[in-house]
């Protein structure tokens, strides 16, 4: 019989990239010239952690109700920080509107999913295949727009923006399918309270 504890693998994976956040913020500011190389690897080994956690839940029969909370809650999270930081050396537009969708996405399928799930049609907006390929490319493009500098002859961070910039698009290609099956749910008239 799988574990149930709260204290399993994939918890523990999910309480580590949490915890991973203070450290990206914290490396990304120190003043010495590997710290933003040091920050994008951990936000990296932190994107890591997200597929494993849910791959050993899945696998193990580990899931609890506090790692299917903090899991999507560690996601948001450091990536919201990631993009806070990335803004905060990039002032230019497109990274400030690029960072917006994909927070601002987050936030409404967030609501999204807890409204459908206080009306037992949670099934509806799980996550699809586009939103694993717009988290595979947000984690790869966050990490390179962290780390900065080229790796042999590889441009990391104009690939990082135009990795994170593919995200945001399909960060809105999957809202809009999210929506699209919501939508019924959305405008039925439904009982008055």
């Amino acid at each position: 019989m799988p574990s149930r504890s709260l204290l399993n693998i994939a918890n523990i994976l999910t309480g580590l990239r949490i915890l991973a956040i203070p450290l990206v913020v914290l490396l990304f500011f120190l003043p010495y010239s590997w710290s933003h190389m040091a920050a994008g690897l951990m936000f990296a080994a932190a994107g890591i952690t997200d597929s494993l956690d849910g791959y050993y839940a899945r696998k193990y029969g580990l899931i609890t109700p506090l790692g299917a909370f903090l899991d999507p809650v560690a996601d948001k999270l450091i990536v919201a920080v990631a993009l806070v930081l990335i803004v905060h050396d990039n002032h230019a537009w497109w990274m400030t509107v690029t960072a917006a969708v994909i927070i601002g996405r987050e936030i409404a399928i967030s609501a999204l999913r807890e409204w459908m799930a206080e009306i037992g049609a949670r099934r509806k907006v799980a996550v699809s295949s586009i939103g694993k390929f717009k988290t595979i490319f947000q984690i790869v493009g966050l990490s390179m727009l962290l780390y900065r500098e080229d790796i042999w002859f590889i441009p990391i961070y104009p690939l990082g923006v135009a990795l994170t910039v593919l995200a945001a698009v399909l960060t809105l290609w999957s809202m809009a399918a999210y929506l699209r099956a919501a939508w019924p749910d959305l405008t039925s008239q439904g009982e008055s309270a």
